[in-house]
């Protein structure tokens, strides 16, 4: 499996999980790793994060605390791609 399609799957399988077990209310709405899918490409493959990726990102701020702790999702927002493209979006990286 490439490395995007492994992204993705986890996102997916991330997402079905917390739609699961999240309790209903604004936060529980709001936080949707699958909103980070366009930035698959630059997590994982290194390419320059987009302008919907960026976009995207930036919405998700809030919940990057919540997506460092889920162990699917670590690796990918600690990741130094993580990091470049956080940076490159202006997005803070977290401080958890």
């Amino acid at each position: 499996m490439k490395p995007v399609q492994l992204l993705l799957a986890f996102l997916a399988v991330w997402a079905v999980v917390v739609l699961m077990v999240a309790p209903a209310g604004a936060q529980a709405a709001t936080c949707n790793a699958m909103q980070l899918t366009p930035c698959a490409g630059a997590i994982v493959g290194n390419a320059a994060p987009s302008a919907a990726c960026c976009s995207r990102l930036k919405a998700q701020q809030p919940c990057m605390c919540q997506y460092a702790r889920d162990p699917n999702l670590k690796q990918y927002v600690d990741s130094a791609n993580g990091k470049k493209v956080m940076a490159a979006c202006k997005v803070p990286i977290p401080s958890c």
